[in-house]
């Protein structure tokens, strides 16, 4: 198979003059996405965003070629030295926001970035959001070909999950280190157990110990928010959030590991506050009695910290367990 080259980088300038030529043409509401619910764990972003931004993606700029031409020989990447540490930290403080380093998807993949989500989204929607969590590549492949509700993943799309999982992070800009080698890594059902009243699953062992004993000691009042993050799920949420970044892939990983880089895949899980939804998944945790007494117990040994050097926001709800 003769491959495609999966990054190209441009300056934000350049996105930003051709973003000003691209136009909505119909209600983003009226956008048919397939999440089954409002919000996308660990993504602070909802299904009417999704929609704005897959039509920002796909809605062709006049002339945008020239720009993209212009711009294809540029081989700028993010260092994290001395020398550029105080720009480094302002983009992990503004992570949401783009910057001139930025690495973007290439503009003709922006088709095929979508149609792949949103078949992922038909494959959530069949098997439910925890068996989702937990589901293996070539399974997954599996359901897409019996169900015609998913529709099999034609070579495109299946090509590009793999220039995905295969990619180098590094090179825009995520230094954590790559926990899962295998595309078509399976989580045992033995090695696994699914936490009543959570809808997600954790391995058996420390994983499983740790949670029940945070909630020995702090009560009802934390839940589980995410646990087991198999390939086929964190590539789900990175695909979401790179539509949500208008193909900004450094924006995507400066908030969410790549696919095969989430220790989600190996034993971590999040937590949060019962009742305070998205905002679980934000600095406001860091604000909440629940925070405070995860630290006062000691079980805070942060996995992304304040000002760490792997290219990840700052994430005070991630437990570290391996």
């Amino acid at each position: 198979m003769e491959r495609r080259e999966f990054l190209k980088i441009f300056s934000a300038g350049t996105i930003a003059a051709m973003s000003g030529q691209l136009v909505f043409r119909s209600n983003p509401a009226a956008f048919k996405l397939m999440p089954v619910s409002h919000f996308y764990e660990d993504i602070d972003t909802n299904a009417v965003e999704l929609a704005r931004s897959i039509q920002y993606m796909t809605t062709p700029a006049p002339d945008s070629q020239a720009f993209l031409n212009a711009f294809r020989r540029q081989t700028l990447s993010l260092i994290v030295d001395s020398r550029n540490m105080n720009s480094y930290l302002q983009k992990m403080e503004n992570f949401e926001n783009s910057h001139n380093e930025d690495v973007y998807l290439e503009a003709s993949s922006y088709k095929i970035l979508v149609s792949t989500f949103k078949r992922l989204g038909r494959v959530q929607n069949l098997v439910g959001h925890g068996n989702f969590n937990v589901l293996g590549f070539d399974e997954m492949l599996k359901y897409s070909r019996r169900y015609s509700s998913v529709g099999a993943f034609p070579k495109a799309e299946s090509d590009f999950l793999e220039q995905v999982f295969n990619a180098n992070a590094k090179q825009y800009g995520f230094f954590g280190e790559k926990v899962i080698d295998n595309l078509t890594t399976v989580v045992p059902i033995r090695d696994r157990k699914k936490m009543p009243n959570t809808g997600h699953f954790l391995y058996r062992g420390d994983s499983e110990l740790l949670y029940k004993k945070v909630r020995k000691d702090l009560g009802s009042s934390i839940v589980l928010t995410s646990g087991i993050r198999n390939v086929v799920k964190q590539t789900h949420l990175f695909l979401a959030k790179i539509i949500q970044s208008k193909g900004n892939l450094s924006r995507a990983s400066r908030s969410l590991a790549p696919p095969g880089h989430s220790y989600h895949g190996i034993g971590d899980f999040d937590v949060g506050k019962v009742g305070f939804g998205s905002k679980n998944f934000t600095t406001a945790f860091a604000k909440t009695k629940e925070f405070q007494r995860l630290v006062e117990l000691g079980y805070v040994d942060m996995r992304y910290p304040l000002h760490n050097l792997l290219g990840v926001r700052y994430e005070p709800w991630h437990i570290k367990v391996v």
